[in-house]
């Protein structure tokens, strides 16, 4: 199975703990790199997280967001550190023995850790977030497995096009052989009175080695085959695919440098149509 460098997968969570949300989304890149947004407080996961991903992708520029909201709001009851409290006012007490002035109760309040909010628990959270960005990994893999199956079968489809082309290009070649000779009995007629069968014979020969196709018909059918080899075979298989069509075009700039026929050109520039369009999608494929 191939798999697409693009993929976009999406995971909710919630909990007394509040609520969070992975986003994991990826474009084409020549090797993988990898982008996380997450608040401060879960910072420690990446990582881990990191090296979990490295293991699983080969290509790609991979985006991670995670979304946090807390469970805990405005409306959360207080709690009074009363013991606390105590030791301030006694000790605001004597201060205004010694200085004099009056105790402002907010004053007290206000001091670190005299009115404290329920603490949540960081390293319960982060397993719960784990968790849900390794459901999220598996469905952003399993979607970059169906973009890769699509671009699979466009693939398979041009390759047996371009089989096709070749086939046509072959049944051509003989037909064009007898026109071009045809046409060079009638030029060496006209300036000569008596025709020379071996000199016929002999350009037409030239003419045959000149327009032999033969070997570039055969090493495209040599490259389709190849193609669907790697298909079958899967897993990162990018870069030797976008080798494959560097040779599909080479045959088909000489199949087109080597024609006479118009309908041999028509079938050389279809073929630089259909690699092209390989070519484009093969970029996707990790």
């Amino acid at each position: 199975m191939i798999h697409s460098m693009t993929g976009y997968a999406r995971r909710e969570v919630s909990g007394d703990w509040g609520s969070a949300t992975w986003e994991i989304r990826s474009v084409n890149q020549r090797y993988l790199e990898t982008y996380w947004r997450m608040p401060e407080n879960f910072r420690g996961l990446e990582p881990q997280l990191r090296d979990k991903i490295r293991k699983q992708l080969q290509r790609g520029k991979v985006e991670n967001n995670l979304r946090f909201e807390s469970g805990q709001s405005q409306n959360d009851e207080l709690t009074l550190n009363q013991e606390l409290a105590k030791k301030m006012i006694q000790n605001a007490e004597w201060v205004q023995q010694q200085a004099g002035g009056q105790i402002n109760p907010l004053d007290i309040l206000r001091w670190p850790g005299v009115m404290e909010t329920p603490e949540q628990d960081v390293d319960a959270i982060s397993q719960e977030l784990l968790k849900l960005w390794q459901a999220t990994l598996t469905d952003f893999i399993a979607s970059r497995a169906s973009e890769g199956e699509k671009i699979q079968v466009m693939i398979e489809a041009r390759l047996s096009a371009i089989t096709e082309q070749a086939n046509f290009v072959r049944s051509r070649l003989p037909q064009v052989i007898e026109w071009q000779r045809d046409k060079l009995r009638t030029r060496l007629t006209e300036v000569a009175e008596e025709l020379d069968e071996s000199r016929l014979e002999q350009e037409i020969v030239l003419l045959a080695q000149k327009l032999d196709v033969a070997e570039e018909l055969d090493r495209l059918d040599a490259h389709v085959t190849e193609t669907h080899n790697i298909l079958k075979k899967g897993g990162t298989c990018g870069r030797r695919l976008d080798f494959m069509m560097q040779e599909f075009n080479r045959e088909a700039n000489t199949l087109a440098s080597k024609s006479i026929d118009a309908d041999i050109t028509k079938a050389a520039v279809e073929l630089k149509v259909l690699i092209e369009q390989m070519r484009e999608q093969i970029q996707n494929i990790e």
